[in-house]
Formats: structure tokens, C-alpha cells, sequence
């Protein structure tokens, strides 16, 4: 039987994102059993989709199917998402969202400041209340804000409201912000459950929302990322209508940020599209993790070169001043030379140079002598070096004239001899 060889799917998101984006243009599909309502041809629909290399997003808001006007309105200009959900009837509760997400992004800061964010949020809050006051909208007009910057591993939150803020890390969802509503606090009074909360009759009652309060200050945090998380920002039309756990196996199965917030919107037309839904969906696709390892290589390697020019330079310097420093005679054609320096070669060039030379012979000099003179004669100084080479003068003097002297005596023994010799000689003849 013929074995099939599978290939491990990849561990992080944004490898399996770069696996679908690099077949073109085709849209990912959902796998057989898992059909949806299509929303991408919808009346009253709107999304937003793109990628910088470091996030990928998509975001589709959905009028639902009871509502006749969405007051929903979201914000994608990355490295900033919001949502915002609007409260007040119509020609109200979408001018107030539309005036939050304008005002968000005109203060947003460059970077994961979630002070800065949660003043930015502040900003629209006084806005919509002028818009109110200026006849911009109706009066009693006001939303939600739900936002976030992400910045490398870092993500600012600022929210006021009941949409919600979800982290899916590891598989695994996590809600990161607190709904501000009247059931919330029943929730953390242990009066009713989470569950019960979805369906209570008082579930729309805002205790915290733009537009009411000048003093309104807006939840703020910090929290990190790595590569392979996904941030989902959504109004209550999903939260309220689509359990935490069903939300959390849509995130995971959703191979892409725009399949992903189509199929949740999708999830909650399915469970009754009681309440316009809108859906930001985010993918941490590069965290900075690999620019710091870049970057501290770059750095180790350029402080490497550094420590290694300066350790050459170190050297090169006390060779120098070891070479300036030293002395050494040598064999100069022939005669005894005085050298500064080192007697090597380094790449071809000569440690040394020719500072005096001498009238003494070599050849005049012992034969030990002459073979330390052709290796370099180290010697302590140039002073040390003249005395040396006196001393090799003098000694070939000395040599020299002890053996002239020795040859005279050697000559007059010879001659003296020779006369007893011949005296010698003519006696004996006489004596005949």
C-alpha cells in the first residue's frame, strides 16, 4: 500500500499566512462543514484589508439583520485599530462613532503609549460632545471606543465601553478589556454569569461611553506580543450575540485576519444579527524580535572589529616601540655593521636599517662571532653596540699583533739555529 507523506502544518500564524498569500490573489475558503453566511456582497457592508510585512488585517462591519442603519464605524490605519459603536438613534449614534474613530486618529501617538492613546480616546469624548452641542448629530448622542497600537511587541490599549478587546495567543483567547455596563458590574457582583449576561434584558446599559461626561477618562494599558498572535477589536454585536469559546475556535481556524473577521461576522448573523457587528482583525506577523537579533549581531560584530583593530593597534605599537628600541650587529658585506631594530622580515618588509657601519673585518673575527653576526647580534643600546665593535678592533689588533709578534720570534729561532748550525759545521772541520 502506498504511504502518503504528510507535511507538518507550520507553528506560527504568519508562516501559514505567507503559504496562503503566496498563491495569488485567491481567497482562502472554509474547510467542508464549515459553510457561512456570505457577507462580502451584503447591503450596508464595508471592510478593509492589507499588510505592512510586520501586520496583516482585515475588518468587515455588518448592518445585522434587525438593525436599520449601522452606527458602527472602525478605524484601521496601522499601526492603530479601533471600534467604535454608536449610541443615540439615527443620524446620532453613527455620527458620534464616525466623529470618535476621525479624532482617534488624528491624535493617535507614533508610538505604544497607551497614556498617550487613552488621552486620544479623551479627545473624541470632547469632541462628540461638541459635535452635540454644535448641532453635529442630536444631543445625548455618544459610543464606544475600543483601540489599539501596536508597536513591535508592544500593544497600547485604550478602551471606554462595552466592545471588547480579545487576544487569541497560543490557540487560546483572552479577553483584555473590561466591559463598562450595568451587567458587567452583575458579572463581578457574582450575581449572574457570564452567560447570563449575553441575554439580560439590561445587557444595552452603558455605565461608561463618549459623549455624556466631560471628566470621562478612558481604561488604558500596556501588554506584550510576539510573532503569531491575533488581536481581534469588536463592537457587542459579536461579543453579545457569539460565546467567548465559539469566537476562540473561529480565531484559530481562520487562516487569514480578513477570512477571520468575515466568518465571526458571519457567526453572528447566524445567531441572530440582533445589532450591527463590526470586527478588526490583526496578525503579529513580525514582532521586532529578529530586527533586535539583527541588531545586536550587527553590534557584536562591528564591536568585535573594533576590539580586534585596537588589540592589532596595541600590538602593532609596542612592536614598534620594541623595534625602535632595539639594537643588534650584524654582517654588513663583509665588515661588522651597527643595526636599529629587529633582524626579521614581516610581508616582506625589513624590521630594521643600517645605522654605522666599522672597518672590522668578519673574516678577521672568530667563527662563532661570525655566525652570531649573520643572525643578528642583539645588543642593549647604540652605545653598547660602538663598545663591541671597539672590542672586536681591539681584539683583532691584539690577535694581530701577537702574532706578528709570535712570527718574529718564530723567525729568530729560525734564524739562530740556523747560525749555531753553521758554526758548528766549522769547528768540525778544523778540527780535521
Amino acid at each position: 500500500m502506498r504511504k502518503l507523506k504528510l507535511k507538518p502544518l507550520p507553528l506560527h500564524r504568519e508562516s501559514l499566512y505567507a503559504k496562503v498569500v503566496s498563491h495569488g490573489d485567491k481567497k482562502p475558503v472554509n474547510s467542508p462543514g464549515h459553510d457561512t453566511i456570505p457577507v462580502e456582497n451584503r447591503e450596508g457592508t464595508d471592510s478593509k484589508k492589507g499588510s505592512d510585512g510586520r501586520l496583516a488585517w482585515g475588518s468587515r462591519t455588518d448592518i445585522g439583520l434587525v438593525r436599520s442603519h449601522n452606527e458602527d464605524s472602525f478605524l484601521v490605519q496601522a499601526p492603530v485599530f479601533a471600534v467604535c459603536d454608536g449610541m443615540g438613534g439615527h443620524a446620532a449614534g453613527e455620527v458620534a462613532s464616525s466623529i470618535a474613530v476621525q479624532t482617534i486618529a488624528e491624535n493617535a501617538p507614533l508610538h505604544a503609549d497607551d497614556v498617550l492613546l487613552g488621552a486620544a480616546v479623551e479627545a473624541a469624548n470632547t469632541k462628540v460632545i461638541e459635535g452635540a452641542r454644535t448641532g453635529k448629530g442630536k444631543p445625548g448622542m455618544g459610543c464606544t471606543a475600543s483601540c489599539v497600537l501596536i508597536e513591535n511587541n508592544k500593544v497600547a490599549i485604550a478602551h471606554v465601553g462595552d466592545s471588547r478587546i480579545y487576544l487569541l495567543h497560543a490557540g487560546a483567547l483572552v479577553r483584555l478589556t473590561h466591559d463598562h455596563s450595568y451587567v458587567e458590574e452583575l458579572v463581578d457582583a457574582g450575581e449572574i454569569t457570564a452567560d447570563e449576561a449575553r441575554v439580560h434584558p439590561s445587557r444595552s446599559i452603558i455605565t461608561r461611553a463618549l459623549g455624556n461626561d466631560p471628566d470621562m477618562y478612558a481604561d488604558h494599558f500596556t501588554l506584550e506580543v510576539t510573532a503569531g498572535d491575533r488581536i481581534i477589536v469588536c463592537s457587542d454585536g459579536l461579543s453579545s450575540m457569539v460565546e467567548d469559546s465559539e469566537i476562540e475556535d473561529i480565531a484559530v481556524s481562520s487562516v487569514d485576519p480578513q477570512t477571520a473577521a468575515d466568518n465571526l461576522v458571519s457567526a453572528a448573523l447566524e445567531a441572530g444579527g440582533h445589532d450591527n457587528v463590526t470586527v478588526v482583525v490583526v496578525d503579529v506577523l513580525d514582532d521586532g524580535s529578529q530586527e533586535v537579533r539583527r541588531a545586536y549581531r550587527r553590534r557584536w560584530i562591528r564591536g568585535s572589529i573594533i576590539a580586534v583593530v585596537v588589540l592589532l593597534a596595541i600590538v602593532a605599537a609596542a612592536v614598534g616601540l620594541y623595534v625602535s628600541n632595539s639594537w643588534y650587529l650584524g654582517d654588513n658585506n663583509g665588515t661588522v655593521g651597527i643595526y636599529s631594530g629587529v633582524p626579521f622580515e614581516f610581508l616582506g618588509i625589513k624590521m630594521s636599517h643600517l645605522v654605522d657601519t666599522s672597518s672590522v673585518q668578519t673574516e678577521d673575527l672568530p667563527a662563532a662571532v661570525q655566525q652570531s653576526l649573520k643572525d643578528g647580534l642583539p645588543v642593549d643600546s647604540e652605545q653598547t653596540a660602538q663598545s663591541t665593535v671597539e672590542s672586536y678592533r681591539d681584539q683583532i689588533d691584539t690577535d694581530k699583533t701577537d702574532a706578528a709578534i709570535a712570527a718574529d720570534r718564530s723567525k729568530a729561532n729560525s734564524d739562530s739555529s740556523s747560525s749555531d748550525s753553521s758554526g758548528s759545521d766549522d769547528s768540525s772541520s778544523t778540527s780535521r
